[in-house]
């Protein structure tokens, strides 16, 4: 019998031991008078006027001392030490408490607060309650597991462990809050958009299928919500944003989990010009607002949020990164040249797939500080305008931080047959082996020969934004259920 097996029959005797002396161990309503957090702020103040408080929490620990014991319980504010005394609570109930209580256990108490000798904040508990009995020990020695894989799949005691996996999500909701407001600030209307589409569009990615049983159709689970909210612009919201779960089926690392967040969001009259002064605003007030300041660490490296963010051209950085000048090599020699650098470049990859390795292997790791990729080949933007003096160029930005890739840009093809002919052509990439390319959406093509006005739009990654703020190297750190594979 296993240490867990054994402490899980110890307390099912307690829980039946409890349950015969006529104590419900987990009742349906409790009284809490004070959050933890509030007695510690205001507790010379409940000292003096020695008012009876009630609090609840989870047992942290446990110490006995003959007739007396000390105990930790924690709630979602706080900590408090608790003194339980035979002599205050009478025997009958000091003796349930020293029986029927285990470190885990949820209990509420009623007392007064004092000072110990040691001068350390504490409840003399007049009567306490079992409020919720746990069966399984909390785990010990949380920090000392290897296993890393354990904590993701049991999150709920990582975060009963570990404190500051609790604040890495406190964190994340923050920066969602502090996107929201500045959107919200700015004249943006929070919307909401399909997550079950017909056609999968938005981003080059390859979506997950399931199967609409009453209408008997197969329907993709989204990987952008961008079509959608590109035809509310053409239906006359001028700023629209949505928080999107989106979910594409690829592979898992550090950076990508096959179900994520991400804001995106689209302005009427902008240009990409105007969304890259947007987005350095935006994350200049994150940054400010959670750091109070416009520094953070990241990977041991300092990183610095000032206006104006370093910008680089896509083919200048395949210059100083790659050593490849791309406006110089045929399709040919870009993978040959792809080859030599280490890449592993498959004979189906078109140029668009080859370039698209490069800047994710030579280029992206490479840039530490908030820098600006701009002007990227017209066959790597299926969606943004080409640039009127290149175009051979598109009008889009990629911001770069930490060697993360956190935001994607452009100013929005609003020409129904423009956008058409790059529809076709990324049909013709899918057919001739890249299921990642994007399928032709008829209707939204529909869409914009209604007309819809010069626009940009953004797409900004939350999970690796988190990461990148709260100094973790893996997504699924910032990821309450990250996707794992079953047991």
């Amino acid at each position: 019998m296993s240490r867990f097996e054994e402490e899980y029959n110890i307390r099912l005797k307690k829980l039946n031991k409890a349950q015969k002396k006529g104590i419900n161990p987990y009742p349906a309503r409790v009284n809490r008078s004070h959050e933890i957090k509030n007695v510690l702020h205001d507790f010379k103040a409940l000292v003096k006027t020695n008012i009876e408080i009630s609090i609840v929490g989870r047992t942290k620990s446990i110490r006995l001392h003959g007739g007396s014991c000390f105990a930790n319980i924690v709630d979602g504010t706080e900590q408090i030490q608790i003194f339980v005394k035979k002599d205050k609570i009478g025997q009958e109930n000091y003796n349930n408490f020293k029986e029927l209580v285990d470190i885990g256990d949820f209990i509420q108490i009623k007392g007064t607060a004092f000072k110990t000798k040691k001068g350390e904040s504490t409840i003399l508990v007049d009567d306490f309650r079992l409020i919720s009995k746990s069966l399984m020990p909390l785990p010990e020695k949380w920090h000392g597991l290897s296993d890393v894989e354990i904590r993701y799949r049991k999150r709920y005691l990582d975060l009963i462990s570990n404190d500051q996996v609790k604040n890495i999500f406190k964190k994340r909701a923050l920066i969602i809050k502090n996107i929201r407001d500045f959107l919200d600030a700015n004249n943006f209307l929070e919307v909401e958009t399909p997550v079950l589409q017909s056609i999968p569009g938005g981003a080059n990615a390859k979506p997950f299928v399931t199967h609409h049983n009453a209408l008997n159709i197969n329907l993709f689970l989204r990987i952008a919500p961008e079509l959608y909210l590109k035809q509310l612009i053409t239906g006359g919201f001028e700023k629209v944003y949505e928080i999107a779960r989106c979910f594409r089926n690829e592979g898992i690392d550090k950076n990508h989990n096959p179900e994520f967040t991400q804001v995106e969001f689209y302005a009427a009259y902008w240009d990409y010009e105007k969304m890259m002064e947007f987005t350095e605003q935006l994350f200049l007030q994150i940054i400010k607002n959670i750091f109070k300041s416009n520094e953070i660490i990241y990977d041991k490296q300092p990183i610095t949020f000032k206006i104006p963010f370093t910008k680089i051209t896509f083919t200048e950085a395949c210059k100083k990164y790659a050593n490849i000048n791309i406006s110089k090599v045929n399709d040919t020699e870009l993978s040959q040249a792809a080859k030599k650098k280490g890449l592993d470049i498959d004979k189906s990859f078109h140029r668009a797939k080859i370039l698209d390795e490069i800047f994710k292997e030579l280029i992206r790791p490479n840039i530490i500080q908030p820098t600006f990729i701009v002007d990227y080949p017209k066959e790597l933007s299926p969606l943004a305008k080409t640039k009127p003096e290149n175009k051979t160029l598109a009008e889009r930005f990629q911001l770069l931080v930490g060697g993360i890739e956190l935001c994607n840009a452009f100013s929005e093809i609003n020409n129904p047959l423009d956008q058409k002919e790059r529809f076709i052509q990324q049909e013709k990439n899918r057919q001739a082996g890249d299921d990642e390319a994007q399928h032709v959406d008829k209707n939204f093509i529909e869409a914009l020969s209604h007309g819809m006005p010069p626009a940009a739009g953004i797409g900004i990654g939350i999970d690796r934004l988190t990461a990148l703020l709260c100094n973790v190297n893996n997504i699924k750190e910032v990821i309450l259920f990250p996707t794992l594979k079953p047991k």
